[in-house]
């Protein structure tokens, strides 16, 4: 099994970092949670109308 420690996970977010930078990591990451909640919502919508 491929285990990472935490020197290797710091190394890979630097170099993570280093490529996209702070903002572009930040927008990426409310987009990324923006489509995660609607995921969920439209999961419930399809629940609630299959029980009415």
């Amino acid at each position: 099994m491929f285990h990472l420690g935490q020197t290797e996970l710091i190394i890979v977010l630097v170099i993570v970092i280093l490529l996209f930078g702070v903002g572009r990591i930040g927008k990426i990451a409310k987009e990324l949670g923006s489509g995660i909640r609607s995921f969920k919502a439209g999961l419930n919508s399809e629940d609630n109308s299959k029980t009415e």
